[in-house]
């Protein structure tokens, strides 16, 4: 960018008023994090999921703040472009000692293009690529602590790593699930222990995790040129005490805390940059979009996700194509099949039986967005006006998108631009899974598919349609709910019996016999439309019969009405020291916590 010989002081002040905009968004979202803390040792269940939907909305608040000021205060929809240029550089200047630059550009773009025109959005005018580096950035406190095992052995290192998160309550029985954790890693390295060389430390992230209810450590043991990662939950137990509920040491599992279909946590980070960076670390296969994203800072995932496709596009020649499986009714969808994502946008006129409208979908992918996914609904990206190389996208895709949605394009000679688009991870749908899965897959992926529902109804989720083809499979093989158009809250629903017929005529019918109002709900028509397979019906029946009774539903929404918020273990209760451990804890008179 060339430096304008004449600079407008109005420039300054307007850059300084974006960083002003953006350090108040900050400020307050440091402070959700602080205050995640106090509600997690006075297990205010309710409060900690309230705190993380109201954080969902912190930046795009400050983000119109911000652009009524510069409206309010400078005219900026009348500014000419020299001005803009100006004061761009002159926010790369205040951004040079910076805790958080990333974020700051990411915030510029994001006022930006409020304010003016998409045409506008180049190089001279908004953040392509980062201006400020995030490397060696200091931080008080450090983003992570170190200490030293060889000097007073692993026991008190762990007992000191513990103390140093200041918890004012106390743990039930920290001296058993230290010597838990030593067992669990000493079963690990079942070969023996490493080696300890000179520069053996255990470094650990400065701040806890905060998640539903639990916190979470996460740290890495570094040993020569090896590094170990590990995660300690830590839960409350019936008396209000704290314990660790287990140490998870693999690193895929350790991802799997950072799936797409989590709620984000809230960890208080002075240099969020940091905390990414080390989390990269121990977790090489996760992107920087993700990590940015599951720390709730989800416009900055949002923004280096999108750099990192655009790169993708650069470097790949393959073509979007419709995605395999059964159309939607509601939504097209679209693929790339060099990318893990799928592209999703709301059809013009939705086909069948569906009752609902464009702002009602947007509503229901909003809901899933600040409420909590309890690993089973798949998280979504949200774009507005997106341009794509034409030549990209294959004819048969074309076509679906001229005669589906053509509301939601502009098509130029060179370009596609869609003007609103979800992202999400590219999942199996459960349909065409199944349809190729062997026996005993198939009997697996049928008991996860009812957990899913499950799961879903403990966290106040009824799905609507619970067809197969609107599930997917991950690539762990965990069952994930993506169609959220016909989803509603429990507690919005009325699960009925059906009533007996009033004679055998009717019964043989075919037709209804009583009243049904909308939010109305059957469980005990689920299996027809469910069940046809055999094998899927003997399985499903086996471990899933209660849900076709509307007793099951009923008991779970008194249950969400009374308040009461269920546990989520994002690993296996197996791997949990209450179950690892159980004939132990017998042993001693210990309860399982």
């Amino acid at each position: 960018m060339q430096i304008p010989e004449y600079y407008n002081p109005v420039a300054r002040e307007i850059a300084q008023a974006l960083v002003d905009g953006f350090n108040r968004h900050y400020r307050l979202f440091r402070a959700t994090s602080q205050q995640a803390k106090q509600l997690f040792e006075d297990a205010e269940w309710q409060g900690v999921q309230k705190l993380v939907r109201d954080r969902i909305q912190f930046y795009d608040e400050r983000v119109h703040e911000t652009v009524q000021r510069l409206r309010h205060q400078f005219h900026a929809d009348l500014l000419d472009d020299e001005i803009w240029q100006q004061a761009k550089l002159y926010f790369i200047g205040l951004l040079t000692n910076h805790k958080q630059p990333e974020l700051a550009e990411t915030f510029f773009n994001s006022v930006f293009t409020r304010i003016l025109h998409r045409d506008y959005f180049n190089n001279d005018f908004i953040f392509i690529r980062p201006a400020i580096s995030t490397e060696y950035i200091e931080s008080d406190p450090p983003s992570y602590r170190s200490y030293y095992p060889k000097q007073r052995g692993l026991r008190h290192t762990l007992r000191q790593i513990v103390a140093d998160f200041g918890w004012r309550l106390p743990f039930a029985k920290l001296s058993r699930d230290l010597a838990w954790v030593i067992r669990a890693v000493d079963e690990y390295f079942a070969q023996g222990w490493p080696q300890a060389e000179a520069n053996l430390q255990i470094q650990l992230l400065s701040s806890a995790f905060y998640r539903n209810k639990t916190a979470y450590l996460f740290g890495k043991v570094v040993n020569g040129g090896q590094v170990y990662p590990f995660a300690l939950p830590v839960l409350h137990d019936a008396d209000g005490r704290l314990y660790l509920d287990t140490v998870l040491l693999e690193p895929w599992r350790i991802g799997v805390l950072f799936s797409f279909s989590r709620a984000y946590f809230m960890a208080d980070m002075e240099v969020p940059s940091g905390y990414v960076q080390f989390l990269r670390s121990m977790l090489p296969t996760k992107t920087k979009a993700e990590l940015y994203t599951m720390l709730g800072l989800q416009k900055q995932g949002k923004n280096t996700f999108y750099r990192d496709f655009m790169q993708h596009l650069q470097h790949s020649n393959d073509q979007f194509t419709v995605a395999p499986g059964i159309r939607g009714l509601v939504m097209l969808v679209f693929t790339l099949p060099s990318y893990p994502y799928v592209f999703k946008l709301i059809k013009d006129v939705f086909g069948g039986p569906k009752e609902v409208d464009r702002a009602t979908v947007k509503a229901k992918y909003q809901l899933v967005k600040r409420h909590d996914r309890v690993g089973r609904m798949a998280d979504t990206l949200e774009f507005s006006n997106v341009a794509f190389p034409k030549a990209r996208f294959s004819d048969e895709l074309l076509d679906e998108l001229r005669r589906l949605a053509t509301s939601s394009i502009e098509e130029g000679s060179d370009t596609l631009v869609i003007k609103h688009l979800y992202i999400e991870r590219r999942m199996k749908p459960l349909n065409l899974y199944l349809m190729n899965s062997d026996t005993a897959e198939k009997e697996r992926v049928v008991r996860e598919y009812g957990d899913a529902i499950r799961d879903l109804a403990a966290a106040n989720i009824f799905p609507g349609d619970m067809l197969f083809k609107n599930f997917g499979v991950t690539r762990y093989g965990r069952v994930i709910f993506y169609d959220y158009d016909e989803i509603e809250y429990m507690t919005d629903c009325h699960f009925r019996r059906i009533p007996p017929a009033p004679n055998p005529e009717m019964e043989m019918s075919g037709e209804v016999w009583y009243p049904v109002a909308r939010n109305d709900v059957f469980p005990e028509e689920f299996g027809t439309f469910l069940l046809g397979d055999p094998l899927v019906r003997r399985v499903f029946l086996q471990y899933h019969r209660e849900l076709l009774d509307a007793g099951f539903w009923q008991h779970k929404q008194q249950r969400i009405r009374d308040g009461y918020i269920e546990d989520f273990y994002p690993y296996p209760v197996e791997l949990r020291f209450c179950h690892r451990y159980a004939a132990r804890l017998r042993r001693q008179g210990d309860g399982a916590p």
